[in-house]
């Protein structure tokens, strides 16, 4: 009799614990407290933190990391020895310096000419003169070194001018660029390179977070907030980027499809610090942390005000204090616009 107690109750403890497993793990995934979108309950499975905040979407900057991000994630660097051996075997060899000759052919052939010119004449005209008897007249020779010698001032006269041609021929004047377009710079050359300046992702950080900017940052959590609390996705569409807006969509239908809604109500802002702002090209980013306190609490869509069961989740009438990391974006002097949610370290 006893064994079979003890066998019964080992098992009403092994279903106990079955079923609290889930119950327990559900718990968990929902936060344990008023919800939020930026939680468990507000974004269902999407908790924790989420968006784009540009190239530095996986940077750490004292918040926890983003978890869920359309930003592609930077590809490691590559070890030093393979960097090496991929920049040796793509570099192409340095082609073999031409001879001056192959440089210069046409001074080539001048002095060559000039050369052969000059041989000619001490090699002939030696033989001449050696073959010509005395008995020749003095006239006739001098006639003849003078008529050698003209000819071959004449070709040294044809061989400068040559060379004065030709050395102002390379004289190449100076590129005019007045007319060429910016799309008809080729590719990989330093006017296309030129012509992407302003349009990359370095971050800079030129410009100061003004005050009107944190008002801009103050309203868009009120109005941010509000909208979800009425499940306004067209009025979060002017709030938020795409990325965000597909969060916030997705964590609407599951709270729809479990029968309930999170209000965010009396939101007040304590406290708004930067914690850093810069530029990539016309895009404008700003991290800040907001510190605010709120009615935050989860209601039953089957039920109304007053019923029993209608507050499912937090305190309909204490407000809790919540301090969150929000990266705004812009285009140029635009509005901002939710771009990512971070969970305070």
């Amino acid at each position: 009799m006893h064994s079979v107690n003890t066998t019964k109750l080992m098992a009403a403890c092994l279903v106990c614990a079955l079923v609290g497993v889930p119950t327990l793990s559900f718990a968990k995934a929902r936060g344990g407290s008023g919800g939020g979108f930026s939680s468990g309950s507000r974004g269902g499975s999407s908790s924790g933190s989420m968006g784009s905040r540009g190239s530095r979407t996986y940077q750490d900057n004292g918040a926890k990391p983003i978890e869920q991000s359309t930003t592609a994630r930077p590809s490691a660097t590559p070890p030093p020895s393979a960097v090496g051996s991929a920049s040796s075997t793509s570099r192409p060899a340095p082609a073999a310096q031409p001879s001056w000759i192959q440089r210069n052919p046409l001074l080539a052939g001048i002095a060559g000419g000039l050369a052969g010119t000059w041989l000619g004449h001490m090699i002939f005209g030696a033989t001449d003169t050696s073959a010509r008897t005395t008995e020749g007249a003095e006239g006739e020779q001098a006639a003849a070194g003078g008529g050698s010698n003209g000819m071959l001032l004449l070709l040294m006269l044809m061989g400068g001018g040559a060379l004065w041609w030709y050395m102002r021929s390379r004289r190449t004047p100076a590129p005019n660029f007045s007319g060429l377009a910016r799309t008809s710079a080729a590719s990989g050359s330093l006017l296309a390179e030129s012509s992407r300046a302003g349009f990359g992702t370095a971050a800079v950080e030129d410009e100061e977070i003004t005050s009107s900017d944190k008002a801009a940052f103050q309203q868009a959590l009120t109005d941010i907030q509000s909208a979800w609390s009425r499940q306004d996705l067209s009025g979060l569409r002017r709030l938020v980027t795409p990325e965000m807006l597909e969060y916030f969509s997705t964590g609407l239908a599951e709270q729809a499809s479990e029968g309930v809604a999170n209000r965010v109500e009396d939101v007040e802002l304590g406290r708004a610090e930067v914690l850093e702002s810069w530029n990539e090209g016309a895009t404008r980013y700003a991290t800040v942390s907001l510190s605010w306190t709120a009615r935050d609490y989860s209601v039953s869509l089957t039920k109304q005000p007053g019923e029993a069961g209608y507050v499912v989740e937090g305190d309909a009438e204490r407000s809790v204090k919540t301090t969150e990391v929000w990266t705004f974006m812009r285009f140029g002097k635009g509005t901002w616009l939710l771009s990512a949610i971070q969970q305070a370290a």
